[in-house]
């Protein structure tokens, strides 16, 4: 049986093997119930932080716990050549909140956001001509660390040291509907935005902005992306963040709260843009399997049924 650690052996142990990806707080936490965790000296606290914005229905819920200890029980992983009932219910679900069609399973935020671009990509090129290839993003986004989705978020601090990026990825100002009219030409394969940008200050768009993006994508046959990777299932009191605007996406990327703590995301998309993808086209091993499913599907339902998105 190992022996339990304090904070102290444990940071130093993180700082002797653990590359420096983060600038940590010295405390290591070790048991979180609710709004509360503790560290491993036995401190207790308030958690504000909640993962980066995953755990909103709190630490260890237990609809969420049960249905982790049930899948674990019975089925850990299978490959997606096979048929996943959770993964199937847990699709069903999303697009029936958002309004879309279809869904794809990921295992993080960032890789939504390829996954999302991926889409938009094939799309554009299969249905509105070869020549559409440009992302048009906004200043200040943050849309992940992935190659893809790095070059895509409008923050040069995330981009020093690791050029060249992927080519055709432009930004534009948040809330400029001028900039962006000019920026969607004939090579325009998607608009990528944020509803409200979470990650550089807290920065919402404006509803003639968003109508303007839908209206534009609409008249040159493109998709629209909204990254709900932050704001979506339930964080603004809608189920998702578009809602607020009356204005229907193409394309949504989700994860974050999706697990309940459970690492899992999602694209959903409607019908006609998601029949970009073939078999072959995109895929993940771990993707939508079945542990990660089991328990989004129950933080799902828990966030319907203790109606917590309404209380958000």
């Amino acid at each position: 049986m190992d022996i339990k650690m304090n904070n102290q052996e444990i940071i130093a142990l993180t700082d002797r093997y653990l590359m420096s990806t983060y600038s940590r707080q010295p405390i290591a936490l070790v048991r979180g119930e609710g709004t509360r965790v503790w560290d491993a000296d036995g401190r207790e606290y308030l958690d504000f932080v909640t993962g980066v914005a995953v755990n909103s229905l709190g630490h260890c819920h237990p609809k969420v716990v049960a249905a982790i200890r049930e899948a674990a029980g019975r089925l850990i992983h299978c490959s997606n050549h096979y048929h996943i009932e959770n993964q199937a219910r847990l699709a069903a679900f999303l697009t029936a909140k958002a309004g879309m069609d279809r869904a794809v399973f990921m295992n993080s935020g960032a890789e939504a956001i390829e996954g999302a671009i991926k889409l938009a990509r094939r799309y554009a090129k299969l249905y509105a001509g070869p020549e559409r290839t440009v992302i048009i993003s906004a200043f200040n986004s943050f849309h992940g660390r992935t190659l893809g989705a790095l070059t895509a978020t409008g923050q040069p601090k995330y981009h020093e040291g690791f050029e060249p990026l992927v080519p055709d990825f432009i930004q534009v100002p948040l809330n400029d509907v001028a900039a962006l009219e000019k920026a969607v030409d004939g090579k325009t394969a998607a608009v990528l935005l944020e509803p409200i940008q979470g990650e550089g200050g807290v920065h919402p768009c404006t509803r003639e902005y968003l109508q303007a993006a839908r209206s534009l994508c609409t008249q040159a046959g493109i998709p629209l992306i909204f990254d709900e990777v932050q704001t979506g299932l339930g964080r603004t009191g809608k189920w998702f963040a578009f809602m607020h605007y009356e204005v229907k996406p193409d394309i949504i990327a989700i994860a974050k709260a999706l697990g309940g703590g459970v690492p899992i995301g999602a694209v959903l998309a409607v019908e006609e843009v998601a029949q970009a993808f073939s078999p072959g086209t995109h895929g993940s091993t771990f993707g939508g399997g079945p542990l990660a499913t089991s328990a989004a599907l129950a933080a799902m339902q828990a966030l319907e049924e203790e109606h917590l998105v309404e209380a958000a």
